[in-house]
């Protein structure tokens, strides 16, 4: 059996695969489509990250493909339509980003709470100005989570040690798993309305439509602040940019955006109110290799 990791898997990962009998492996990065349609009719196995797009077209070469397998927690990047008309397998690892995720969440709601990445470009700019970076406190506020799934789950837990109040939309928890977690479920719209601040834990909507539009930044309290480390689509970049102008929107902190990498000419990158993070939201050490085993061991027990 062949394997091929296309994308930069953590060796911990590509070490298990080499160790296991009669398994072939092969790490060949940074391919195009091309030439991945080339060579994939010679692998029993695709192992894959965010960066190889696994379109239809490669599906359709990959003759003798069984499995591909995701490291990390969204299948986004697969065509899982074109999978299963061939009956390939589509594996990912879920639990392996949830907390580097979740603490990255964090992170950019004290960045953006406090200024900091402005305040510090600031002073590395030879301009000490205190009193432009005035920040606000998370003690109290209230923190609405779309999503309360591994992610949203474990944001709401560290939520709770900033005495947040939290409350969560999501169709699919039930009101005890909501006690559990100290969290109270609400109607969407209720919980715009309410929050001072704001986390996406979701997966992209089926018709590709954004959670948050023009009609949804309406509806805000004045003065939230957003945070996006879940799927780009979500968001309306257009009517966060006039959200943000029109001051309904205090600030936002993204990680992930509706194409990747992005373009260096994007207008969310000329908005001082939003602070943009290039996808780092399962990059710690800790995380690659969790989700590396994980899918790697995942492999070896199917094939």
């Amino acid at each position: 059996m062949k394997v091929l990791v296309s994308d930069n898997l953590s060796a911990v990962g590509v070490e298990i695969l080499k160790k296991e009998p009669g398994l072939e492996v092969d790490v060949k990065t940074g391919l195009s489509k091309e030439e991945l349609i080339k060579i994939i009719s010679n692998y029993d196995g695709l192992i894959v990250r965010s960066a190889t797009k696994v379109v239809a077209e490669i599906i359709k070469a990959a003759d003798n493909l069984k499995v591909i397998g995701r490291a990390g927690v969204g299948v986004d990047n697969i065509d899982l339509a074109a999978a299963g008309t061939k009956g390939i397998i589509v594996m990912n690892a879920p639990e392996g980003n949830m907390i580097t995720t979740a603490e990255h969440t964090l992170a950019l709601l004290l960045s953006m709470s406090r200024n900091i990445p402005q305040a510090s470009y600031a002073l590395k700019n030879r301009k000490w100005a205190p009193k432009e970076f005035m920040g606000v406190e998370l003690f109290e506020k209230t923190l609405g989570i779309v999503g309360l799934g591994r992610i949203g789950s474990n944001v709401a837990e560290r939520a709770h040690a900033f005495k947040m109040k939290i409350v969560a939309f999501d169709p699919y928890v039930t009101q005890q798993r909501a006690e559990i977690l100290g969290v109270e479920l609400i109607e969407m719209k209720d919980l715009l309305e309410r929050s001072d601040f704001l986390t996406l834990h979701t997966p992209g909507l089926a018709d590709g439509k954004p959670l948050l539009g023009k009609e949804q930044f309406d509806q805000m309290k004045p003065g939230i602040r957003i945070v996006n480390c879940a799927r780009g689509s979500l968001i309306d970049d257009t009517a966060l940019i006039e959200a943000i102008q029109s001051k309904k929107v205090a600030r936002a902190a993204l990680d992930v955006y509706h194409k990747e990498p992005l373009d260096l000419d994007s207008p969310l990158l000329q908005v001082d109110e939003i602070i943009c993070t290039p996808h780092l939201g399962a990059s710690t050490g800790e995380a690659q290799e969790k989700v590396a085993i994980s899918i790697c061991d995942q492999i070896i027990d199917f094939l």
